[in-house]
């Protein structure tokens, strides 16, 4: 098990530019499996999730080839199937939640799927009902092996209906368009997750040939095609990793500028930080988070204590929920965080309250951060990194704070952030890892 080893209290400085985003990366690498044809895909992160994603997709058959750092080219011309069986395809898929996502395509081109209960970070409860409620509503049938784990899916007579999702999940949403561009007649999903990655994977499969209207928003229909086509496809950069660079920088007194943000698909998160006390500037699709040395909360207009949630887009992306609450601890005034969408992903908070913050876990969906307005350093400790955003926002945390601190299980920031460490070296953070 890797660790970081960091020494906190020091500025940054410097430019850094975000990743692809990773959340659209694994479903739009699922989408390869729904043509025959070579589909080339840029700015793919190289991260743990999405390597063990392609890595699957190769011993499925899919031909994958690194034509540069950050772009692929997929052909899903032998797919072999009796490989979704195998012990193997098991344990490889029941590692990484995103490898539910192939369901979809797999039921649109083949009427047929296998997949394990499927793994991932510890938040709480994800369950998958909407992916397979709507895969039934579409004409599937599932069977589940108790002894194996694992679902065998039968969708020889996929056909369009109309669906109203029971919650507005991403993966969800991403899963069942897939499985309907390919079904017979017209699919009409409400209530549908209309973030930036469904808009993306949308026009992608638009372009191999499918006919999805409503993109971007939460009424989507599709007219199902007989089959899909080659297509080239980019990334978008990772908000997630916006977000999290605004944090760090204000947590350091840092000014740092992120480049190639693409500021239109960002949402509410600056506007969130700006709340939180943090000056930030969009100039020529870059940020530039300004150094300060206090930052203080804003209050709602009757003077009551500001409240930071999370929702469904176009509301603040739980991903980053972590993050406002970390920087929070250094703000001037108090804040309640209140996540709604995960029930555990604030039981990291004793470990901050460990370096020295002063935070209130009202249950596992609340928190009432009391911010030290940077008067009273935080202490670096030895902790171990829970899931991929709180083991950042702890990272953020080490990085702002005094003395030395060391993360272990760092496997978990690597399964969303590639070489992080490398990339804050550059903006003149002491992190190595051992």
């Amino acid at each position: 098990m890797s660790s970081f080893e960091i020494i906190g209290g020091n500025r940054l400085h410097g430019e850094i530019t975000p990743q692809g985003a990773k959340n659209e990366a694994l479903q739009v690498i699922c989408a390869v499996l729904l043509t025959s044809e070579k589909v080339i895909i840029s700015n793919i992160p190289d991260i743990r999730d999405v390597n063990k994603l392609i890595e699957l997709l190769g011993e499925m058959g899919v031909k994958i080839e690194k034509t540069s750092k950050e772009q692929y080219t997929f052909q899903a011309d032998q797919v072999n199937l009796e490989y979704l069986k195998t012990d193997e395809f098991k344990i490889k898929a029941a590692s990484l939640r995103g490898s539910v996502m192939i369901v979809g395509p797999l039921l649109a081109r083949f009427g047929k799927a296998y997949i394990p209960q499927p793994g991932g970070d510890k938040i709480g409860r994800r369950r998958l009902d909407t992916h397979f409620i709507g895969f039934e509503k579409l004409g599937a049938k599932f069977n589940y092996d108790n002894f194996s784990k694992s679902y065998q899916i039968d969708a020889s007579k996929l056909e369009g209906c109309y669906m109203l999702l029971d919650e507005a999940s991403v993966t969800g949403t991403a899963n069942i368009v897939m499985a309907a561009v390919m079904a017979k007649g017209k699919t009409t999903i409400f209530n549908a997750a209309c973030e930036p990655y469904l808009l993306q994977l949308c026009n992608m499969l638009n372009r191999m040939g499918a006919k999805i209207e409503g993109v971007g928003s939460n009424l989507l229909t599709i007219e199902g095609v007989r089959e899909m086509h080659s297509c080239v496809h980019t990334l978008l950069p990772d908000m997630i990793e916006v977000g999290s660079f605004i944090g760090l920088a204000a947590m350091t007194h840092s000014q740092i500028t992120i480049k190639n943000v693409n500021y239109q698909f960002l949402g509410v998160i600056p506007e969130v930080f700006r709340r939180l006390g943090i000056s930030i500037l969009n100039e020529n699709d870059d940020i530039i988070v300004q150094q300060q040395d206090h930052y203080e909360i804003e209050h709602f207009m009757d003077g009551s204590i500001m409240t930071v949630s999370d929702a469904p887009w176009p509301g603040f992306t739980p991903d980053l929920i972590s993050i406002a609450l970390v920087v929070a601890t250094q703000a001037k005034g108090s804040v309640l965080i209140h996540q709604k969408m995960f029930e555990s992903r604030l039981f990291f908070v004793d470990k901050l309250i460990d370096m020295g913050a002063q935070i209130i876990l009202c249950d596992p969906h609340r928190a009432t951060v009391i911010g030290l307005d940077h008067q009273y350093p935080l202490r670096g400790i030895e902790m171990i990194s829970p899931d991929i955003r709180a083991g950042v926002a702890l990272l953020i945390a080490a990085l702002s704070a005094q003395g030395k601190s060391i993360i272990h299980n760092i496997e978990q920031i690597d399964r969303g952030y590639q070489q992080i460490d490398e990339r804050l070296r550059l903006l003149g953070a002491d992190i190595k890892r051992v």
